[in-house]
């Protein structure tokens, strides 16, 4: 699962209020699905650009586009892949964001609530905030607050 940083929390939150109100949302199109609109919150391009970074190289959803992943290809979409990873993703999140499939995403959500389908509108934001709010905890768990002793040499 991605790494809880702030910007990544932020980036997810941000895309799900911004999806509530959106009317670009197309789930077969690049860079209006669910890992297009977050792609375009962290990395600032343009649906249109993604879409067309997507088609010129090798084609296929973003799980196929991680898994043929390369750094050092030169593909443009390798690169946006490269600067999502760099914010805090990881090469699995892309298939779990795409298809709405993380267990652990999934298993915060009441069960009957747990069958996302991963075209829906509706589905996708609560996923993302779902997300978002378990990255949020787990960054939060790893936030060390000084003791008092640490106080006490001061004074």
């Amino acid at each position: 699962m991605a790494k809880p940083t702030p910007a990544l929390i932020d980036a997810i939150r941000k895309t799900a209020r911004k999806l509530q109100t959106s009317t670009a949302y197309q789930w077969g199109h690049m860079g209006s699905c669910n890992c297009g609109h977050l792609v375009q919150e962290i990395t600032k391009l343009s649906r249109a650009q993604i879409h067309d970074y997507a088609m010129r190289t090798r084609g296929g959803d973003w799980s196929e586009q991680a898994l043929d992943y390369c750094p050092t290809s030169g593909y443009l979409m390798d690169q946006v892949i490269s600067i999502m990873l760099d914010a805090g993703m990881d090469l699995p999140d892309f298939e779990h964001l795409e298809k709405l499939s993380d267990k652990r995403v999934l298993n915060r959500l009441p069960y009957e609530l747990r069958h996302l389908r991963y075209n829906n509108l509706a589905d996708v934001v609560t996923y993302m905030n779902t997300w978002a709010d378990l990255l949020q905890e787990e960054l939060i768990q790893h936030v060390k607050l000084p003791s008092i002793k640490d106080y006490e040499a001061v004074l």
